[in-house]
């Protein structure tokens, strides 16, 4: 019997997030709104509101963005106790705005706290007290030390004996594919869990090939799950192949968020002894309902709502 404190640990930069309301867009004169967003403590309430014990850390200014984003997550019952403060950089800033029907994102994140992690921060007791350890390819494109502190991480995890989930996250408003793919392959290595899109497995292999980009995944130690790869998704475990077909929504709301709810739905899944046709099952649901509702994690469901999309629970209206 494993008696690790949490199913999931992960880590990353959390950011404030302001965004227009109504039709206006950024510059216009209209209202902000405000909230915050970040791949991986989205991740962690999506895990915590599916039943999952999970924890979050991450480096974040002495600001009132940063407080929020504490007593946020706390409230949604991720633990937040080895989240880190520093007086010397702000808290990271994202404006989001859907204008023209386009959608745009603008960071403010250059030297921000979560950029200057180094792995002095992690705890590795902590680290140990996990039964999986995910993160993303964001952080390591923040900065030589945040990479420093993920490869650390990733040596704590194979002392413990920590399974490891990566996502590549490829994002290219940080880094250029030339710089991104070095560094995304040499992680994918080390994982467990390896959960990228089919676009993001083109651009790593510098190919269009299915058969040679699946060829190159089975050299993985990982199982690898590509997400949106023909009308579906595909895992791949050595010599298998399963696809689990996308779950079909009539009203898609907005999209922000759908891969962090799908990396929720899959890592849960496994914490809860799915098998990972059962975890991806899972996965493809969760994506598809966080697509039906507006915000970054406000979307994401709990267990109960899950249970009634899959019709184990009625819904009570009144």
């Amino acid at each position: 019997m494993d008696h690790r404190s949490f199913d999931v640990i992960t880590f990353g930069e959390s950011m404030g997030l302001l965004y227009p309301q109504g039709p206006r867009g950024i510059g216009k004169g209209g209202t902000m709104s405000q909230s915050f967003g970040g791949a991986e403590s989205n991740l962690a309430i999506g895990l915590a509101r599916l039943g999952c014990t999970a924890g979050w850390f991450g480096q974040l200014g002495h600001d009132p963005i940063a407080q929020g984003i504490v007593k946020t997550l706390r409230g949604e019952g991720v633990d937040v106790s080895r989240a880190r403060f520093t007086s010397s950089a702000p808290t990271g800033l994202m404006l989001r705005e859907q204008f023209r029907g386009k959608s745009s994102v603008y960071y403010y994140r250059a030297g921000s706290a979560a950029s200057k992690m180094t792995p002095d921060l992690v705890d590795p007791s902590y680290i140990a007290d996990s039964r999986i350890l995910h993160f993303t390819g964001i952080t390591a494109a923040l900065s030589p030390s945040c990479l420093d502190t993920i490869r650390h991480v990733i040596s704590l995890c194979k002392e413990s004996g920590v399974k490891i989930s990566f996502d590549p996250n490829l994002r290219l408003k940080l880094w250029s594919i030339e710089e991104a793919r070095p560094v995304l392959l040499e992680l994918a290595e080390s994982c467990d869990y390896f959960l990228p899109g089919f676009d993001e497995c083109k651009l790593l292999y510098q190919t269009e090939d299915e058969n040679e980009i699946f060829s190159q995944l089975r050299k993985l130690n990982a199982v690898t799950v590509v997400k949106s790869y023909n009308d579906g998704n595909v895992i791949v475990e050595q010599d298998n192949l399963i696809t689990v077909p996308f779950h079909k929504v009539d009203d898609v709301v907005d999209t922000v968020g759908a891969g962090d709810g799908f990396c929720a739905g899959f890592l849960a899944g496994i914490s809860k002894g799915y098998s990972t046709e059962e975890a991806l099952q899972l996965a493809v649901l969760t994506g598809a309902m966080v697509i039906q509702a507006i915000g970054d994690w406000e979307a994401l469901p709990t267990w109960e709502e899950v249970e009634q999309e899959r019709g184990n629970t009625a819904h009570i209206e009144r």
